[in-house]
């Protein structure tokens, strides 16, 4: 047992010098103060505290015996217990913290002051952005562009966490970033995870909107990111952020056909976009009518139309045309 780390209790709040002791007793049960002070050369008091400390845990037990001796609990019993007591805690601590973020949002806010704050920092701003998302419930709504916090995009590990506690994701990409095998890959990896991806050949507004309550926003769209961010609580101004993500949201297109799209299908849409008939297309691409019928309605579900008018001037919006 010489070779386990003495602070192998600290994750569930007890320090090195109750480790050692524990471990001690694990070695030699039955031991009283005097025998653990000499051999883990501490004071009296501080071994005292510690020995107070494993008892009220569950680790250790007296024996009702002069001198008082000590003996070890069962280290998977003990441990797994009061490991299991203190993830309780700390999910009673999280949902009082949901709590209270609730009634802080709900407060009456009559002053702009009260409705608007400005971040400073690149430190606070990435504090808030994982914040915003630990404290989302239902979901939050993501616009990603350029400029990034030092320059490029950094990889989201907070969202594959509120992804896998149920939180919604809907995030719309500046397309031209995904010509970057690697950011293209981390958008891979949120949406196997769940994440409702879509994607604007050119997008320039940066936000992340938490349960429609609360948004962050740039300073500044300049280059480069200037480390500075608005926080906008609930007013008429988050309500107008949070209808300009639905209008682009409509407008922009599944990443799956904006990475997807052949050539075959890009050409299909310029005809459509053009007002060709079918049999002109058939003729210009050379694909039979089942290929024909197969493919339009696999196109007008991608691009959300009801026609091969508005499949047309949707593709044409979105810039695949």
């Amino acid at each position: 047992m010489d070779t386990f780390d003495v602070g192998f209790l600290e994750p569930i709040g007890l320090g090195r010098v109750e480790g050692a002791v524990y471990l001690r007793l694990l070695r030699s049960p039955r031991a009283d103060a005097s025998e653990l002070a000499a051999d883990l050369d501490v004071s009296g008091s501080r071994l005292g505290k510690a020995i107070g400390n494993l008892v009220a845990a569950g680790l250790v037990a007296k024996l009702a015996v002069r001198p008082v001796r000590y003996v070890p609990a069962p280290p998977q019993v003990a441990i797994d217990a009061l490991a299991l007591r203190r993830a309780e805690e700390l999910d009673r601590l999280r949902a009082t913290a949901r709590d209270l973020a609730a009634a802080y949002e709900e407060a009456p806010r009559g002053h702009a002051a009260d409705l608007i704050e400005l971040i400073e920092g690149g430190s606070a701003v990435r504090h808030h952005i994982a914040q915003l998302q630990l404290a989302a419930q239902e979901e939050v709504l993501i616009i990603d562009c350029p400029p990034y916090l030092g320059g490029t995009p950094e990889f989201n590990v907070t969202e594959l966490q509120a992804l896998q506690r149920g939180v919604a994701y809907r995030s719309i990409y500046h397309m031209p970033l995904l010509d970057d095998p690697a950011r293209l890959a981390q958008v891979a990896t949120y949406t196997e995870a769940g994440e409702q991806a879509r994607a604007l050949v050119d997008v320039r507004m940066k936000m992340m909107i938490a349960d429609r309550r609360v948004a962050l926003l740039p300073l500044s769209s300049d280059e480069p990111d200037t480390g500075a961010r608005i926080v906008v609580h609930r007013s008429p101004l988050l309500t107008a952020l949070v209808a300009c993500f639905d209008l682009l949201w409509d407008r922009a297109t599944p990443i799956g056909t904006a990475l997807r799209g052949t050539r075959r299908d890009k050409e299909m849409l310029a005809l459509l976009a053009s007002g060709m008939k079918d049999a002109a297309i058939m003729r210009s691409l050379d694909i039979t009518q089942r290929t024909m019928t197969r493919r339009m309605t696999e196109l007008l579900d991608e691009l959300g139309a009801a026609t091969r008018f508005q499949a047309g001037i949707q593709a044409n919006r979105r810039g695949l045309v």
